[in-house]
């Protein structure tokens, strides 16, 4: 079989367990169409990369999924519940989470407490149980400072722990964000660049840490701009063009596949 016929003309559709499924997105800003009928699917399981050249619509999808945005048309459903126009918060309850490409270096907190915001739903959310039920609210506390500290250590950052967040590189924080995600025990993590401005070394430690979650059970939907990186992740590989999905397929198919050599180039390849 050829590499060319590995490679879907448009979006894979009808998975057999997509925890992610979103179908007919639009979303225009005045004249411009940022996406146009956008349709994808992430199968559980799996470490699905998202590329395209820059304008493609890549973080307009990112952020139609995870609520940042609503759409104009199309659904959004996660985990087979539809989310489509949810705040983001609440289709994080359903089991996806989301980094930023540039995360925000929390003020006044240090790098332990910053990832005490990730878990959702906790008792102390809400200013009742602090005065009918403290114990459990201080269990719980007790229960995520110990898992912030087991997600720092898992990611070789736990002697960061007491300094303030504001301190990290932003290599560091690109790792904080992803412990962040974990604590709040996703289905599905979409990461927006991680390795964006990260050196090499961290960046293969990065990928590590990506691929271990991923064996543990961890879904991944990555955004990336380093070819090596996301080839080396990701299968299969959707390939956004001009607000659709162009190709979807294996990585070394989509990289010899001469619709997206054209899209990247901006003209027909040789």
């Amino acid at each position: 079989m050829s590499e060319q016929s590995l490679v879907s003309d448009g979006p894979i559709l009808g998975k057999d367990d997509p925890v992610l499924r979103a179908e007919g997105l639009e979303k225009r800003f005045g004249g411009l169409v940022a996406t146009d009928d956008a349709s994808i699917e992430v199968e559980r399981g799996t470490i699905t990369g998202l590329i395209g050249p820059n304008g493609a619509g890549k973080s307009t999808l990112f952020n139609l999924v995870s609520g940042f945005y609503e759409p104009d048309a199309g659904s959004v459903s996660v985990n087979g519940v539809d989310v489509t126009g949810q705040k983001p918060h609440e289709i994080a309850d359903q089991g996806m989470i989301r980094t930023f490409q540039t995360p925000r270096k929390p003020e006044g907190m240090t790098v332990r407490e910053a990832l005490l915001v990730g878990p959702h739903n906790q008792t102390g959310e809400s200013i009742i149980p602090l005065f009918t039920s403290p114990s459990t609210v201080e269990q719980e506390e007790r229960r995520s400072l110990e898992q912030a500290q087991q997600m720092l250590e898992r990611f070789e950052i736990g002697d960061l722990a007491t300094q303030p967040a504001t301190d990290l590189s932003g290599g560091q924080m690109k790792l904080v964000e992803l412990a962040r995600g974990m604590m709040a025990e996703p289905d599905l993590l979409l990461l927006d660049e991680p390795v964006a401005g990260v050196n090499p070394v961290l960046a293969d430690k990065l990928a590590g840490f990506i691929e271990e979650l991923n064996e543990e059970g961890i879904t991944f939907l990555i955004i990336e701009h380093d070819m090596n990186f996301i080839m080396r992740l990701a299968d299969p590989i959707i390939v956004l063009n001009q607000g659709s999905v162009l190709v979807e397929g294996p990585p070394e198919a989509v990289r010899s596949d001469e619709r997206v050599i054209d899209a990247y180039l901006g003209g027909p390849s040789e």
